[in-house]
């Protein structure tokens, strides 16, 4: 088949300040699917995280740019509406799906229907599991966010530069720190957890950082469905059962803005206060008030996934599959989803702090400065 690549979808939007590799270009004007249109089912997990909002408002905005008419739903994290979701999008003829599952374990049945009717399915985000029947995935590195995460704490600490290189002259500590991890039905949640313990490890077993609680397995860290009231109900046992001898926590792994906020609200109920003793805490996805927590003080860093540059490379996967082209892909190996290796796009997550706030977000256009309060 031929090769179309995506940047022509990609480049339509403002790019990413510093975004290491962004998608290559499609040609999206040229093939059936971009002129004649049709039906794109896109389905959601939920509203209760703004980010996904975002993804599903980018997405809908570039398909009907293309000309195709979408049919965007949310499940609000509950598996069973979101199966009956995309039987009705299949139902009602759509001619290709893109879906961020809740669980992607749970969709193989609803998969194989697509598959009888021949209706492409591309992950979105979150792969897909345990069903042979998706095509494409659309992700950003997900290993490198977490290798992130863990670069902000480490850097929070004075111990390392944001890209893990050491600083000179680094205190020596020992800090305590605590992990947190995403939900364990979300494929994810293991790349971001590993990614941060490939940097964590070593300095936990020679003694520089001390996990506390003992909990350093991801599923005594985990927090089902990412729920940040989940978490603040952790991190308040933690402080209660393993910090009551005055001891302090230093820093706190958390994968997600939704979780940190959380986190800070079980520190404040504690009594700690920003400022000195303070501890670096981690974040991702950027969301609107997590941004005002790190120009506070509160959180010391997230992980900007641009999601409307991945939205422009998941609908230029639908559209030169329904082409009859071959979307660009940059890996083949990674993604494993226990039946087959999913072609993947990678896209590169940004690291944001307070001293690039307004560079990475403002400038881009994401937020503006009314919005996060700069």
């Amino acid at each position: 088949m031929k090769k179309r690549s995506i940047l022509s979808l990609v480049a339509a939007g403002a790019m990413v300040v510093g975004l290491a590799a962004c998608a290559p270009a499609a040609d999206t004007g040229s093939g059936d699917a971009a002129t004649d249109g049709g039906l794109i089912g896109v389905a959601m997990p939920t509203k209760s995280s703004e980010r996904w909002i975002a993804d599903g408002n980018a997405l809908k905005e570039t398909l009907e740019g293309q000309g195709f008419t979408v049919d965007l739903q949310y499940a609000e994290d509950d598996i069973p509406t979101q199966v009956s979701q995309v039987e009705n999008m299949i139902t009602k003829g759509a001619k290709a799906l893109i879906i961020a599952a809740i669980d992607g374990t749970t969709l193989t049945n609803v998969l194989q229907e697509a598959a009888d009717g021949g209706i492409p399915v591309i992950a979105y985000d979150r792969l897909i599991r345990d069903s042979e029947n998706v095509n494409y995935y659309a992700t950003f590195d997900n290993f490198l966010v977490g290798q992130q995460q863990a670069w902000t704490l480490l850097n929070g600490l004075g111990l390392t530069e944001l890209d893990g290189t050491a600083i000179a002259d680094a205190p020596a500590g020992p800090f305590n720190i605590e992990l947190f991890a995403g939900s364990l039905d979300d494929n994810n949640a293991f790349f971001f957890f590993n990614g941060a313990m490939d940097v964590l490890q070593p300095l936990i077993d020679d003694g520089t950082l001390v996990v506390k609680s003992g909990q350093t397995a991801i599923e005594q860290a985990a927090t089902l469905r990412w729920d940040g009231e989940v978490a603040q109900s952790r991190m308040e046992d933690i402080l209660t059962s393993t910090y009551s001898d005055g001891s302090k926590v230093n820093a706190v792994l958390s994968p997600y803005d939704g979780l940190s906020r959380g986190i800070i609200s079980a520190l404040t109920d504690a009594g700690y206060t920003v400022g000195e003793g303070w501890p670096i805490i981690s974040g991702q996805d950027a969301e609107v008030d997590s941004v005002k927590a790190i120009l506070a003080g509160e959180q010391y860093a997230t992980i900007f996934k641009d999601t409307r540059e991945l939205a422009k490379v998941a609908a230029a996967m639908a559209i030169a599959v329904l082409g009859g082209d071959e979307p660009e892909i940059n890996d083949t190996t990674t993604y494993d989803n226990g039946k087959l290796v999913v072609p993947s796009y990678l896209l590169q997550p940004v690291q944001v702090t307070k001293d690039n706030v307004k560079e990475a977000l403002v400038d881009t256009g994401y937020w503006t400065a009314a919005e996060i309060g700069l």
